[in-house]
């Protein structure tokens, strides 16, 4: 069975660096055209292809990513 991933971003703490973006094999994330309470774009899921690598938890510098995986049925 193939691995369906998903991420959470804590949308209030991500500045939003891109690092995530710039490691993520699937290009998932992408930027909100709205900012958070600090003024930051923060990074979002842009497409479903998310493989749950982990990859953009490891890199983000401020601990703001919980990446999600599951069994697709």
């Amino acid at each position: 069975m193939a691995i369906k991933g998903f991420i959470e971003v804590n949308v209030q703490k991500c500045k939003g660096c891109q690092l995530c973006a710039t490691v993520c094999p699937k290009s998932v994330i992408g930027y909100s055209k709205v900012t958070n309470d600090k003024g930051y774009y923060y990074a979002i899921m842009v497409n479903e292809e998310c493989i749950g690598c982990g990859n953009c938890a490891q890199i983000c510098p401020d601990s703001v990513i919980t990446v999600y995986r599951a069994k697709k049925q």
